[in-house]
């Protein structure tokens, strides 16, 4: 066989296996193409739609000429303020009301016949309080006379005859009027009078000097402006309905368009100060040419080149979670869940775009940050969020480097705020972090483009809402997340150490032994996983959970038989190992039916893996009961550790067991004892599996030495009369 044909059978792989692999990638880069296709779906941009949108002050770095003949419109606020302006200068209606001098005069008549009536001042101030004449008890007294009553009657006529017979408006109507002409219909007729040609209740009062019938008294002065007061009905009556609908026909002649921009028109030249006129033609460029892009995506090679600008910004987080997170690569549901994750915030970037607002602070990149943070990693989760943010923000709809900036500073600020995650109330402080990086993202644009006060705040708000509902979505969708993508985060494990869970509350009232070995080996595992930097909250749930299966035979297992029979002693070897070996079985059966995580589970067949039951295999050996038997039935069956916080949890497990043994152990004997146990698994080949270095094993053997250490310290002998328990107390006390 020749060189060359020798190199082709060692370097290329067999057909089958290169097409397994095209398939496996293919698989895992179609989801990204499928993203980027989705993505291109909701924001059909071609090449055309490449304009910049640039803020006043800026220089533009390009020239920008239309394309085609658009409409600049008004904006909503300009639009309300040119229509309350023109509203306002819509003549208001007065209709005159001939019958309310008529009512006048009989309200006159009806006062001075109720005063004339009464022979008291209190019951003339009484007569004229029910016919809405407020009068003091001197008042009455002075409307006493009967001369007196019949002059003031006389100048009331007076008054009504000759000043409200001319069309008087009530109190405080034509003084606000902010047109200086109104209409006034009388008769039949209609004419257009000044304003201030119309004789206001005011006007109207001051006028009663000519009338006065004591134009000399201060007392009796204050008396008639009350009757006038008393008696008075407007004649000039406002009519509201007429006015109102003269204005809204005037806010609806309003033009909501600002300017008209002619094909080939120059918008900006290249490095040209953008003024807000320019804005505006930007802005509207932009919105014309995404309205036109809508039914058609344009030309084909503007759509191409925009997937492709889609998958290239996409493949900066597939390729790192190619090369640097391999398992969630691999792990199809993991990857299809992620890939999920970029299609739901594509869409709900897409959705505030076409429903609620174009202000970037909205799009909901935190919600995704969050979530990716809490199921893989903070770290993770701040590329994501970053190319997201590039993604998006690139999209012609959010164009401009404010959008890229805003989205990804407030993205950033979302990993960063759920980083260690223990509870489901951080999610809801997280927010509030989140709302510190919009905030702080707010005051930077708005120093660098002299945004209003309000400006900014009402940016920093739609961050802060962005954070609060992209908190409370993590909640909802976590739990569908984590058993999609059968991913165990800390909050499921926190629920699992509930020790109200069923399984646990079982444990400790059926198995009370093996309960405490868990516990114990829980505290030693959880500090030597945080040692070594490993999940301690994992180890401590897996060791909780790792006995479970001894719940269907409990007396068969050492620690929970007390001082009793040991049911060992009436079997045979063979028999008791695989009961022993079975609780391995039934713990995962177990497992199963309560829906315990992967990572939970892996802790039950793991922290044994294909140790020898070596008890009974020795006793089997001193029987001569080992002929003919299957080697198998006293092994465990495994698999060996595959996780650091599985090897750990072998280790713990071996070491709190042997240390029962020892009568006083001291640190020198738990050291000891604990390098012995942990080289005999080195020995056994069981930690070859677990991604565990020399340098961690160091330092778990150490951490173990420390927590055994101080649990296994002296004690000091207190006085048997204070209740304590001392040396010679066990020595009297024993039979």
């Amino acid at each position: 066989m020749s060189r060359r044909r020798l190199s082709r059978v060692w370097l290329e792989p067999p057909a089958g296996e290169l097409w397994r692999r095209v398939g496996f990638h293919g698989v895992r880069w179609g989801l990204l193409v499928a993203v980027a296709l989705f993505t291109y779906a909701l924001y059909p941009v071609a090449r055309t739609f490449d304009t910049p949108v640039l803020e006043p002050g800026e220089v533009s770095p390009i020239e920008v000429v239309a394309p085609f003949a658009y409409r600049v419109p008004k904006t909503a606020a300009e639009i309300t303020r040119e229509a309350g302006a023109l509203a306002a200068t819509a003549r208001p209606v007065y209709q005159y009301q001939r019958a309310a001098v008529d009512s006048v005069t009989a309200q006159v008549d009806r006062l001075f016949a109720a005063l004339d009536a009464e022979r008291s001042d209190s019951g003339r101030v009484e007569a004229a309080r029910r016919l809405g004449v407020r009068l003091q008890p001197e008042e009455g007294g002075y409307l006493g006379g009967a001369s007196r009553r019949a002059a003031f009657r006389r100048a009331l006529l007076r008054v009504a005859g000759d000043e409200l017979v001319r069309g008087v408006p009530p109190s405080g109507t034509i003084e606000f009027e902010l047109s200086r002409e109104v209409v006034v219909r009388r008769d039949g007729r209609e004419r257009v009078a000044q304003r201030d040609d119309v004789l206001s209740f005011g006007g109207y009062l001051a006028r009663r000097t000519r009338f006065h019938p004591d134009p000399n008294s201060s007392l009796g002065d204050q008396v008639f402006v009350k009757l006038i007061h008393g008696v008075f009905r407007p004649t000039l009556v406002p009519n509201l309905e007429e006015t109102e609908r003269l204005r809204a026909e005037l806010r609806a002649s309003v033009d909501s368009i600002k300017d008209v921009v002619r094909a080939n028109e120059r918008i900006v030249a290249a490095h040209e100060v953008v003024t807000p006129e320019v804005r505006d033609r930007l802005v509207a460029l932009r919105a014309e040419l995404l309205r036109r892009g809508e039914g058609r995506a344009g030309d084909l090679r503007g759509a191409v080149g925009q997937v492709l600008t889609n998958i290239a910004i996409l493949s900066i987080f597939w390729v790192l979670i190619q090369l640097y997170r391999r398992s969630v690569y691999d792990d199809l549901r993991q990857l299809s869940a992620l890939a999920t994750v970029f299609a739901i915030t594509v869409f709900g970037a897409w959705v505030n775009l076409r429903f609620v607002t174009e202000a970037p602070e909205l799009i909901p990149i935190p919600f995704a940050a969050m979530l990716l943070t809490v199921l893989i990693s903070g770290r993770v989760a701040m590329v994501a969020a970053l190319v997201l943010a590039v993604l998006l923000g690139t999209q012609a709809a959010y164009g401009g480097e404010n959008a890229l900036y805003i989205a990804s500073l407030g993205s950033v600020a979302a990993t960063l705020g759920v980083r260690t995650v223990r509870r489901r109330s951080q999610l809801l402080a997280a927010s509030g972090i989140v709302a510190a990086g919009f905030g702080l993202a707010a005051l930077t644009v708005s120093l660098r483009y002299g945004w209003s006060a309000p400006e900014m705040g009402a940016s920093a708000l739609r961050g802060a809402v962005n954070g609060l509902v992209s908190a409370a979505l993590v909640t909802i969708a976590l739990p569908v997340f984590e058993a999609w993508a059968r991913v165990t985060t800390n909050l499921t494990l926190l629920e699992l150490s509930d020790p109200n869970h069923r399984l646990l509350r079982r444990l400790a009232t059926e198995a009370p032994g093996t309960y405490a070995h868990s516990i114990a080996m829980a505290n030693l595992c959880e500090a030597a996983c945080n040692a070594i930097g490993a999940s301690g909250l994992l180890a401590r749930v897996g060791c909780y959970y790792h006995d479970i299966g001894k719940l269907r035979r409990p007396q068969f297992f050492v620690e929970n038989q007390g001082h009793g029979a040991n049911p060992h002693d009436k079997l045979k070897p063979d028999v008791s190992a695989g009961i022993i070996r079975a609780h391995v079985r039934d713990g995962i059966a177990l497992a199963e039916e309560h829906r315990l995580p992967e990572a939970v589970r892996a802790f039950i067949p793991e922290h044994h893996g294909t140790l020898e039951i070596t008890y009974f295999l020795e006793r089997a050996r001193a029987r001569g009961a080992l002929d003919g038997a299957d080697p198998e039935t006293f092994r465990y069956p495994g698999p060996p550790p595959r996780s650091v916080e599985t090897a750990v949890a072998m280790l713990a497990d071996g070491v709190e067991e042997a240390l029962r043994v020892l009568d006083d152990p001291t640190p020198q004997q738990v050291r000891d004892a604990i390098e012995h146990l942990i080289e005999q698994r080195i020995q056994a080949r069981q930690l070859a599996e677990a991604p565990l270095t020399l340098a961690q094993l160091d330092r778990v053997r150490e951490e173990f030495v420390r927590v055994l250490a101080s649990m296994y310290h002296n004690r000091i002998d207190y006085p048997v009369a204070s209740g304590g328990i001392t040396a010679e107390w066990n020595a009297a006390s024993a039979p």
